[in-house]
């Protein structure tokens, strides 16, 4: 494993050859039809962005069941397939690498999007609040705590959605069980109260995350497999009575895997506004624990970026919004070029604005 500690060098590992350390983290931008198929317009967004060392695609419902958001593209079906291959290919011709983030909402969803079904979750404790729904605001519902069936049943979904996002030409997959969605649902005190293998033990909350990284790994082979987690911060309204003991477990477990990457998020929020006891840094408590290449995510300029790199505590730093406006991101950090503002009004809205119409900066220099 060939790692050099410089944000712009390249890294080898066994599972990736990366020509730089920055990789464009997974962001939501709903520009997918109505029915969950990748555009034309999408295609643009990540060509322009292919310079990254890797892309982590927007996340891709694994199923219906799965969808939470408007106007976000699955990876469930065979139009679905077809639409991101023309995505890929064209992140290919620019020799770009791109790995695609499979998605569960839980409990996040609404029956206006599953068809009049009710969200599932590890147990029946809703959100607080109203979801913005094909039909306009509402209020969450209580979700259906999954049956021991509807688990075997959403395993095979991601194993299946893996090799979908294989078939569709990704280079690899990042599962994404962070941000309260629904293995962070297993994984959190307040909505898990299961009293069978799924829940009370920390082991036994950890137990959905690993067995889809098991089998996902079998479907599409672990070196091809990343996951993304939160071990610190409250997104979601879920919240852990044990996050360190309950990370330090699913990571150690993690390691037997030898995936692509472990991805973490740092929290945003300042450590004495977090209830818990939470480590005020992600990165300096799972470094030692983690055997494999080290992703890091949080709100990062490119300076703490490069020092996180040198300091050998991550391998690669993930930019989501800097990434929005900033399609030539690698070559403005590359010559201490000025980073173009975003407009958080386009974040998800429709059309071009504020999606492929950020300029480069050679281009506003002409």
């Amino acid at each position: 494993m060939s790692l050099k500690n410089s944000l712009l060098n390249g890294l080898e590992s066994n599972n990736l050859n990366l020509r730089n350390r920055v990789a464009m983290a997974p962001l939501t931008r709903s520009r997918a039809t109505v029915n969950n198929l990748p555009t034309p317009l999408m295609k643009t967004y990540y060509e322009q962005r292919s310079s990254a060392g890797l892309i982590i695609s927007e996340a891709a419902p694994i199923s219906e069941m799965g969808i939470g958001y408007l106007r976000v593209p699955g990876i469930f079906t065979k139009d679905q397939i077809k639409a991101w291959k023309n995505i890929t290919e064209g992140v290919h011709k620019k020799d770009g690498q791109i790995f695609m983030q499979l998605w569960h909402v839980g409990r996040n969803s609404h029956p206006d999007f599953l068809s009049g079904k009710s969200p599932v979750s590890a147990s029946a404790i809703a959100l607080n609040g109203n979801k913005e729904t094909p039909l306009g605001l509402k209020p969450y519902t209580i979700p259906k705590a999954l049956s021991m069936a509807e688990i075997n049943k959403t395993i095979k979904d991601y194993a299946n959605a893996a090799a979908n996002a294989i078939d569709a030409g990704f280079d690899g997959v990042q599962i994404h069980a962070a941000n309260g969605y629904l293995i962070d649902q297993f994984l959190n005190d307040n909505t898990n109260f299961r009293n069978d293998a799924y829940g009370g033990s920390i082991e036994n909350k950890c137990r959905l995350a690993i067995e889809i990284c098991d089998a996902v790994c079998s479907s599409v082979g672990h070196e091809k497999v990343a996951i993304r987690l939160s071990p610190i911060g409250i997104s979601g309204q879920v919240f852990n009575q044990q996050p360190i003991e309950t990370h330090q477990y699913l990571v150690k477990m993690l390691n037997n895997f030898d995936l692509a990457f472990l991805e973490i998020l740092e929290s945003l929020v300042p450590i004495e506004k977090l209830p818990g006891n939470y480590p005020s840094k992600a990165l300096s408590f799972f470094r030692p624990i983690y055997n494999g290449v080290l992703m890091s995510n949080g709100g990062y300029s490119a300076e703490f970026a490069e020092n996180e790199i040198r300091a050998g505590l991550a391998d690669i730093i993930s930019f989501g919004k800097a990434y929005i406006s900033n399609p030539d991101l690698v070559k403005r950090i590359e010559n201490n070029w000025p980073l173009e503002k975003w407009n958080k009004d386009t974040f998800y809205s429709e059309g071009p604005e504020g999606y492929i119409d950020y300029p480069f900066y050679d281009e506003t220099q002409r």
